[in-house]
């Protein structure tokens, strides 16, 4: 194995995840083959993308606030607090572990379905 290629969330409203994803958290959309089901692709760094898809009930998705031993994908970012700020500044709430035993910082949000987002940064930044 080289590397992770991709992450897929379901979402129960695409427009609605799109909206996060795109202009809170800036991430760049790319283009998505024609599947035939809903869907929205981003790209992640260099090489990693992000594949979000509507899915037709809904069941399988999560209901619950942030429950870091639930299934996640996180994000190295370079600054804690420039991440902090960030998010504060674009008013999503997070939980913030800035000395976890993970051996990095962590700060945790959700997105508009439940999905755990994770961004990990170096404990001195």
């Amino acid at each position: 194995m080289e590397r992770i290629h991709h992450v897929s969330l379901a979402v129960r409203d695409l427009t609605k995840a799109h909206q996060f994803y795109s202009e809170k958290l800036q991430l760049k959309q790319i283009t998505r083959p024609p599947f035939d089901s809903t869907g929205v692709w981003y790209a992640i760094g260099e090489e990693q993308q992000l594949h979000l898809l509507q899915h037709p009930a809904g069941e399988t998705l999560r209901k619950s606030g942030i429950d870091t031993t639930d299934g996640h994908f996180a994000v190295w970012v370079k600054s804690y607090e420039k991440t902090k700020h960030w998010l504060e500044s674009v008013g999503i709430p997070y939980e913030a572990r800035p000395n976890s035993v993970a051996g990095f910082a962590q700060i945790f949000i959700l997105d508009p379905d439940q999905n755990i987002i994770e961004f990990a940064a170096p404990y001195s930044s």
